[in-house]
């Protein structure tokens, strides 16, 4: 991919440029669908509210919707920059880390064995399945004398993720009523999701981003190779740990709102890197940008498909991202 944006004034205009298209996309999300929004419904919704089938699904639906696909999008682009650069991969994603194998066993374990139903209690399941597995993880991937590298930590990744998804795809034959719960979240979508939701895990959303911004810099080095890091005196392992704890906020948090939304992580992070370079102090923000347009574009067109049903958005990301995928393991894709 051909840089196309290479002077800090363009990459400046470039960031205006994705925020208009962030809120563009958030007003069309708000618009479109199945049911007919005008530009006045939405104003009085708000300033004269009738209690009407429009106002509340405006209020209740489509801002919660917008809001929410923008935030998710984002930050699972942020998380999976961050693991590119961790490992040095550029086919890294959240699912590496196992975080969605991990939060789909823990919501299977919810509905099995504690009988819950609702959205709200998933995602705290969800968030502790996604936290516990990237721990996991990452500890695996320091064993050893010469402790974390990145083909540790993504052989470890791939091995949690498979035994999560094993023992998620078992209890899931042998418990009808937990398949019937759970096939919808397990698709990944944001509909249904209440403000609520997103506010719970707001805080954990906001420490990644200001984090991810934090570290940017010190990514820069850490992706230079281990040998440079160290040379420059820069703490690794710190540095490292941190990035964990990075993508466990970000990734997990989403997973726990929309489940497991697969492709943002892995596609938004090379576009990007091919539009402006390695530099994460730039990456980080284009990438918010990227993964929150590419997550509203697919959550708009998934209401048209199969319309007057809808389509789960991580259905449509996947239709995006599994064609780039096998573009990025054919050309074996570098940072560079």
């Amino acid at each position: 991919m051909k840089k196309v944006l290479a002077t800090n004034a363009g990459k400046t205009g470039g960031i205006f440029i994705g925020i208009i298209f962030v809120l563009l996309l958030m007003f069309a999300s708000i618009i479109f669908g199945f049911t007919n929004i005008t530009l006045n419904m939405v104003i009085e919704s708000y300033t004269n509210f009738n209690g009407s089938n429009e106002h509340i699904i405006i209020q209740e639906t489509r801002i919660p919707r917008a809001v929410i696909a923008a935030a998710v999008g984002g930050s699972l682009a942020v998380s999976g920059a961050i693991m590119q650069g961790l490992t040095r991969n550029p086919l890294a994603s959240p699912s590496l880390f196992g975080v969605n194998a991990g939060a789909s066993f823990f919501i299977v374990i919810a509905v099995t064995f504690f009988s819950l139903s609702s959205l709200s209690a998933f995602k705290w399941f969800a968030f502790g399945g996604a936290a516990l597995a990237s721990v996991i993880v990452y500890l695996l991937g320091s064993l050893g004398r010469d402790g974390l590298t990145p083909t540790k930590l993504t052989l470890a990744g791939a091995a949690i993720a498979a035994l999560f998804f094993s023992m998620t795809q078992g209890m899931l034959v042998l418990n009808e009523k937990a398949l019937e719960e759970v096939l919808f979240w397990l698709a990944g979508s944001v509909e249904g999701r209440s403000l609520e939701m997103l506010f719970s895990m707001l805080p954990y959303l906001l420490t990644g981003w200001v984090a991810a911004l934090l570290i940017a810099a010190k990514m820069n080095i850490l992706t230079a190779g281990e040998d440079v890091a160290r040379g420059l005196g820069q703490r690794t392992v710190l540095v490292k740990i941190a990035s964990g704890i990075i993508v466990v906020l970000l990734a997990g948090s989403s997973v726990a709102i929309a489940g497991p939304i697969g492709f943002v992580g892995l596609v938004i992070p090379n576009i990007v890197r091919g539009m402006i370079g390695v530099d994460y102090r730039w990456v980080i923000p284009y990438c918010w940008l990227m993964g929150a347009i590419l997550l509203l574009l697919a959550d708009i067109t998934a209401r048209y498909v199969i319309m007057p049903q809808e389509a789960p958005v991580g259905v449509m990301t996947a239709v995006v991202g599994a064609p780039f995928f096998i573009y990025l393991a054919r050309k074996g894709v570098q940072q560079s």
